[in-house]
């Protein structure tokens, strides 16, 4: 069977359709009259379809702009793409299939390296998807991306290169091929970028690349790349036993024919040197056995499933000495030395934007130093750490790349990112992995309680005096460090199966918090939920296309709030979103919550570490950088005091939030809010009364709550199960 590398397109994306959908599947057609072709699709373990290409000649098209253009007309905007919770088809796939995949794939035909299509991508979901070109790592076979094919297939053109085992391609030649495509790509859509995921030796090849082709819009993902170094020392002290030859391997040393054979020749020790380097290209066994066991079970059913994962993949592991013969990986290893001191020495030539993976318990490559390098060297590089990953990174459980990149704010259809129209909401997937997991018990300490008031007026448990359709605009009180915003997010998406797209800071979404070794951060999830920077444009833009828009007129300065300024507004005299507002005819809801003085103490806050010198000197510090972003600069009084600084905070045992959102105000046909300011200002005025009123109201309330106290909320789930709703005080 020939090496897979491109299926036929109308079987995977349709015949007849229209002109756009032609247009897309002609960047699929490669010069396919150079290469030898066929598709697999792999299921449970199984090969299970195999396509015979056909050859497709490249159609020229109408160019299509990335970024939509702002007009000023009252056309509605119909949705398109994903929608809220969508199935990713991510966690359906183990490494059992792809080991599957790669005994497909490796049988080596004489062939040159090509370029291969997953048959599980299928067609993207959206329009104007980006190109995404998988570069592979030291085994050369493409299938390394397997596990995230369905969910990045949703979002992307997703196209893998396969090496056959017994290629011999030099370093440039790879360069060259890689070259070649992304040059014709880029001709085909200029104002299109394509997306290099390296992993392992492939990031070194996208580095180059990238060096090579400054003018071409490219977006570096790089997974462990090895620019650096092959074996870190560790390594080196496992190896010993197997000869005197396996010192420790850098390529700041050198690695010589002499030595590998050496080590690789060396009889029973020079096997066990090659296996010892082939499971530190495959990972960490447990993190991949772990992919695809379900979080809710109890721990035993986890640890059998565990075991019966791990039991079931071991044996493939013998088989990395038909995916990687000695031979291979003795040249596998000779390309990683060529292509790292190549990367390194153009690295001041990367213009594109890098988001770095790096694993911090990879046993062949030092990422973290490696990824402490790059982010100082590369002009617009971030970092996303995995403290407890293994090298084989994509293949491990615990991290779906495409939530990392949204998280990152990497995705992107046009030459810049927008914030409005790339926006990708959260799947079904991390939705579950989100709030049943991460922030499940965070939301059982907080026992959150959420009221809404019907047209009529009456107060009801849940979001049904919420409106179901946009635009509504959400306006209310920022608690401190925004503690009330992942049970508020959770709640729509549960109830209403909406994003609430969030107005924040612009300084959340830049580069003034990362670090070289920066792991998840809330900052990625706010992103992933919704969250962009507040501008005017960008609030036209939601109630354009009809969102729900949840905006915080006090800011930081409410956000970050001193000792004895709970629940005091910060507004300042700006109604200009009250005639936006009425402009479109956006529902106005205003809406209050209570429970941080239940949840949090405020220690130290902004006057008294400015009192502490080296806080001051901190927060100082901070405050110059993001100089730029700053906002309210023309605003007198505190209400314009939109310094950072990071409150110093002690849990308490935790109370109970509260959350009533108020009767909805429509501003449809109201035209004198539009023209006159002072109409405006009276509404401004009003909404702001109504946010008082509402929190003035919960605190009188919550005296009520028999179920206020934790101890309180866990006897009664004690009793009625944790999914059973508490009671609270009746409205």
């Amino acid at each position: 069977m020939p090496v897979a590398a491109l299926h036929s397109l109308p079987a995977v994306l349709g015949a007849g359709r229209r002109r756009g959908a032609k247009r897309r599947a002609a960047r699929f057609g490669l010069r396919a009259s150079s290469v030898e072709t066929a598709a697999v699709a792999v299921s449970n373990g199984e090969v299970v379809k195999v396509v015979e290409p056909k050859k497709k000649t490249i159609e020229d098209d109408v160019k299509e702009d990335a970024v939509p253009v702002v007009e000023d007309d009252d056309e509605e905007e119909k949705p398109r793409g994903l929608q809220a919770l969508y199935d990713d088809g991510f966690g359906g796939v183990t490494v059992k299939d792809y080991f599957a995949a790669a005994r497909a794939v490796s049988r080596d035909d004489g062939g040159p390296p090509r370029w291969f299509c997953p048959v599980d991508c299928g067609r993207p979901a959206v329009d104007h998807a980006p190109l995404l070109l998988f570069l592979p790592g030291t085994d050369g076979v493409g299938m390394g991306l397997i596990l995230h094919h369905k969910s990045l297939g949703k979002v992307f053109e997703v196209r893998c290169l396969h090496i056959p085992v017994n290629d011999r391609t030099p370093f440039e030649g790879l360069i060259q091929i890689v070259e070649k495509c992304i040059k014709h790509e880029h001709d085909l859509s200029p104002d299109r970028p394509i997306y290099l995921l390296g992993d392992s030796f492939g990031g070194c090849l996208a580095l180059s690349v990238a060096a090579r082709n400054p003018q071409i819009d490219l977006v570096l993902l790089l997974v462990n790349p090895g620019s650096n170094i092959i074996c870190k020392d560790s390594v080196a002290a496992s190896t010993a036993p197997f000869g005197s030859n396996t010192k420790r391997i850098s390529f700041h040393s050198s690695i010589s024919p002499q030595f590998c054979y050496g080590a690789v020749s060396n009889g029973r020790k020079g096997m066990a040197f090659c296996t010892y380097l082939r499971i530190c290209f495959t990972g960490d066994p447990l993190k991949m056995a772990s992919v695809s066991i379900e979080n809710n079970l109890s721990p035993p059913e986890s640890l059998q499933k565990l075991a019966d994962s791990l039991t079931s993949m071991l044996p493939l592991l013998s088989e990395l000495a038909d995916i990687i013969p000695r031979d291979t990986l003795l040249w596998k290893l000779k390309l990683l030395k060529t292509g790292a001191a190549y990367a390194n020495s153009r690295l001041h030539a990367v213009q594109a934007e890098v988001l770095f993976l790096a694993s911090g318990n990879d046993n062949l490559l030092p990422s973290g130093e490696e990824a402490d390098q790059l982010y100082k060297t590369l002009k617009n590089c971030r970092v996303r750490y995995f403290k407890d990953n293994g090298h084989t990174l994509l293949l491990e459980d615990g991290m779906n790349l495409l939530s990392v990149i949204k998280g990152a704010n990497m995705y992107r259809r046009g030459r810049q990112r927008d914030f409005v129209s790339d926006y990708l909401p959260p799947s079904l997937s991390e939705f579950k992995k989100t709030f049943d997991e991460d922030h499940k018990l965070f939301h059982l300490a907080l026992g959150s309680v959420m009221m809404s008031t019907l047209k009529n007026g009456k107060i009801v448990r849940g979001l049904g005096g919420v409106p179901d359709q946009g635009p509504v605009l959400f306006v209310g009180y920022h608690a401190l460090m925004g503690i009330e915003l992942s049970p508020l997010y959770e709640e729509f998406l549960r109830e209403k199966k909406t994003v609430v797209r969030g107005m924040a800071h612009p300084v959340l979404f830049g580069a003034n918090f990362e670090s070289s070794r920066q792991e998840i951060s809330r900052f990625d999830t706010v992103s992933m939920y919704g969250g962009l920077p507040v501008t005017p444009i960008n609030m036209y833009r939601l109630f354009k296309r009809n969102q729900f828009v949840l905006l915080y007129p006090g800011g930081v300065r409410e956000a970050l709030h001193r000792k004895g300024e709970e629940y005091k507004l910060f507004w300042p005299d700006q109604p200009e979103f009250v005639r936006m507002a009425a402009r479109f005819g956006v529902t106005i809801i205003p809406f209050g919550c209570v429970g941080e003085d239940d949840v949090l103490e405020l220690v130290l806050d902004y006057n008294d570490q400015k009192n502490i010198p080296f806080l001051r000197e901190w927060i100082e510090s901070i405050n110059k950088e993001t100089q730029r972003q700053r906002m309210r600069d023309s605003v007198k009084g505190e209400e314009g005091n939109q310094d950072m600084y990071l409150p110093a905070l002690v849990p308490k045992v935790p109370g109970r939030f509260y959350y009533l959102f108020g009767k909805p105000i429509e501003t449809k046909g109201m035209s004198d809010v539009v023209r006159d300011r002072k109409s405006a200002n009276e509404m401004y005025l009003h909404i702001k009364s109504e946010v008082e009123g509402i929190m003035s109201y919960l605190k009188r309330k919550r005296e009520e709550d028999p179920y206020r106290s934790i101890t309180q909320r866990a006897l009664y789930q004690a009793t009625w199960g944790v999914s059973a709703e508490i009671p609270t005080f009746e409205p």
